[in-house]
């Protein structure tokens, strides 16, 4: 367990799960939601184009300021309602650096005050005193200072409510965002939750398949062992990825039907080693001394052989989490996931649909596809010291 610890690898892991289960509460939205304009690049990146703002008008907060040094942004969104304790009137006011105060919504002696303005909409466009064909983020946003967005008038009688604003900047967040919007940081980290999930859970009931049938193949011997190892090579001799894409095709696209998909076609490597360290041992003296007391066969094979293969069923099981990974990621490319469950594979997907690799938009392909090829690595790294430690000889490069 100690070699364990000392593998980076391993705390490399523990990251990718903590991120995976506690990451995406940091965010104080649904991931779907979007946060800012399609294909805005990350923070860190094009300082010269504007950020991406989001912040919200309440009762205590009747007004927003913010400094803006920025061209004017691609569009403005604001949305929510408050509700009042007696009917009045009351409007929501632009004030400019320059001094200009602009009333972008208004209503007359109502009990709430619903305001829901998209500034590509025609009637948006209207109200300010425009064409159609003129761009209204040009007068709210003529120069750069301070500007504020306030509930006028001041003393309105507000019981609750909320009123939303986003600037649609052209950067967002630490990677951006995709196609729709959406923080592709907050995507990546519940691309954790799927990899792992669907990794660990296929391998496991692979693994556990493979050992049945490898006890039962191994210890029984004759017709038996004969019979499965058969199916087993048939199995072997199938194409992967075509009988995976017709069976999601046929059995539907959700996650559990996928993970029961990757275990069906992924026990026989496991079945083969666990019947070859079943034959080693079923003629051992203690075996042997097991019989002669009458103990039954299933008593022997899970009692007494599966807790000897539990070190090399270990390394197997982490061994055999990066060919699920991929194998989801894969299908999760090629569209035969479900469309509503986030993972890397489907962000690769959307990526490559919308263009992503031609636009030059590399956040929306790397986190995925590094995510994929670290996680993969720290499992075969895992592995091989599994294998180390079930097998002294392995260390060294196979020196002994």
């Amino acid at each position: 367990m100690k070699r364990l610890l000392r593998r980076f690898s391993f705390w490399l892991l523990i990251g990718f799960i903590l991120a995976g289960i506690w990451g995406p509460s940091l965010f104080d939205m649904n991931a779907e939601t979007q946060v800012a304009s399609p294909f805005s690049k990350p923070l860190w990146i094009g300082k010269d184009s504007p950020p991406a703002m989001t912040f919200t008008l309440t009762p205590k907060t009747r007004a927003a300021q913010f400094q803006w040094v920025y061209p004017a942004p691609p569009n403005i969104a604001i949305w929510g309602t408050v509700e009042l304790n007696k009917p009045s009137s009351a409007s929501l006011v632009w004030e400019t650096p320059d001094g200009d105060r602009i009333e972008i919504a208004r209503n007359e002696d109502l009990p709430s005050f619903n305001v829901d303005i998209d500034g590509r909409d025609m009637s948006f466009k209207t109200s300010l005193g425009l064409s159609p064909f003129d761009n209204p983020m040009e007068k709210l946003f003529p120069s750069k200072g301070k500007y504020t967005l306030r509930m006028s008038p001041d003393d309105l009688d507000i019981r609750s409510g909320a009123i939303h604003v986003r600037i649609e900047g052209a950067r967002w967040g630490l990677l951006g965002t995709d196609q729709r919007g959406r923080d592709v940081f907050h995507l990546f980290l519940l691309g954790i939750r799927v990899s792992l999930l669907v990794g660990i859970c296929a391998t496991i009931l692979a693994t556990l398949l493979g050992v049945s049938v490898g006890l039962v193949a191994g210890y029984a011997g004759g017709m038996v062992d004969t019979i499965l190892m058969r199916l087993v090579d048939i199995l072997l001799a199938i194409p992967g990825l075509p009988i995976l894409m017709v069976l999601a095709g046929i059995w539907g696209k959700g996650l559990w039907q996928l993970i029961v998909i990757l275990s069906i076609f992924s026990w026989m490597g496991t079945a083969r080693t666990i019947r070859s360290l079943t034959l080693s041992l079923r003629e051992s003296a203690f075996v042997e001394g097991l019989r002669a007391l009458g103990a039954r066969p299933s008593y022997i094979m899970y009692r007494h052989l599966l807790p000897e293969s539990l070190p090399i069923l270990l390394a197997n099981i982490a061994l055999g989490v990066p060919s699920a990974i991929l194998a989801e990621a894969g299908l999760s490319f090629l569209g035969l996931s479900d469309p509503r469950i986030i993972s890397w594979g489907r962000m690769l997907n959307e990526a490559h649909g919308f263009g992503a690799f031609t636009t030059g938009a590399w956040w929306l392909i790397l986190p995925p596809g590094v995510g994929i090829s670290l996680i993969c690595l720290v499992f075969l790294d895992l592995g091989r010291t599994l294998e180390e430690m079930a097998d002294p000889r392995l260390r060294g490069g196979g020196k002994r």
